[in-house]
């Protein structure tokens, strides 16, 4: 793989990792038009890594709170106010990662970014659930978000594991359709996005020998940093856009896509 590629293919992964547009869908296609389907998934799951970077970085406040909750739990110490919601924070993203994990787990040998049409259907299906949350008005925060809208979460974001699937998209928009309110349900996308992230690393890691072979050292490092750069100007315009309510609009981008990868590959 050229540095060229890598960074191209680093830019895509930044910008499409956050727009509700499926980073995985995207590179997907790409691979396949650029002949590159010898490249490992754990260049993809690297490339994740870096823009799961981006998440720590603009989420830091909550996650500082977080870690500061459960220090405090931990060492028996006088709770604070915040705690209550951190905490709940904690109870709901275990419950969701674990039902993410299952799915994923289940998944994982079935390699769908390897049938571009496929892609192109699953394109379609996350326009048509954008579409959705336009009439979506919830309301409810942390404290009266109960389990089982983090175990549907969990389940959505366990189906961004097929390339064409956002799922940053899917996860806000099962957030917004069970009556989240907007900043909460992107906030609890992303934070639930660390521990999968982690967990495809560690079930990837194995591919490191095949990627050293596909992936010559400079041009992964060139993807790496673009990936960052490019996906910490897409979050905040991301979250800019959640709160206007105007999630829906990438349908308009997806639909054309997923009719264009079905027709072209």
């Amino acid at each position: 793989m050229s540095i060229f590629e890598a960074v191209l293919l680093g830019a895509v992964q930044g910008l499409t990792e956050f727009l509700p547009v499926s980073s995985s869908g995207h590179l997907a296609v790409l691979k396949h038009l650029f002949g590159r389907g010898d490249v490992p998934l754990l260049f993809d799951v690297l490339l994740h890594i870096s823009t799961l970077g981006v998440v720590i970085i603009v989420f830091r406040a909550r996650l500082g709170g977080i870690i500061g909750s459960i220090f405090r739990l931990l060492a028996r110490r006088e709770r604070l106010e915040p705690d209550v919601e951190n905490l709940r924070i904690v109870w709901l993203g275990l419950s969701a990662t674990v039902v993410t994990g299952v799915l994923g787990v289940t998944v994982a040998g079935f390699e769908p970014g390897r049938y571009p049409k496929l892609v192109g259907l699953l394109f379609l299906v996350t326009a048509g659930i954008l579409l959705f949350t336009r009439v979506a008005h919830g309301s409810r925060g942390y404290r009266e978000m109960g389990g089982g809208r983090a175990l549907l979460a969990g389940f959505a974001q366990g189906l961004g594991v097929f390339p064409g699937i956002s799922r940053a998209g899917i996860t806000i928009s099962a957030g917004l359709l069970s009556g989240v309110a907007r900043q909460q349900a992107a906030e609890f996308s992303f934070l639930i996005s660390i521990p999968a992230i982690l967990g495809a690393l560690l079930l990837t890691l194995r591919e490191a020998g095949d990627l050293s072979a596909a992936v010559p050292a400079p041009s992964l490092a060139a993807g790496l940093v673009t990936s960052f750069v490019v996906g910490l100007l897409s979050l905040k315009l991301l979250l800019r856009l959640v709160r206007g309510g105007r999630l829906y609009l990438f349908a308009l981008y997806l639909i054309p896509l997923g009719i264009l990868t079905l027709v072209f590959t």
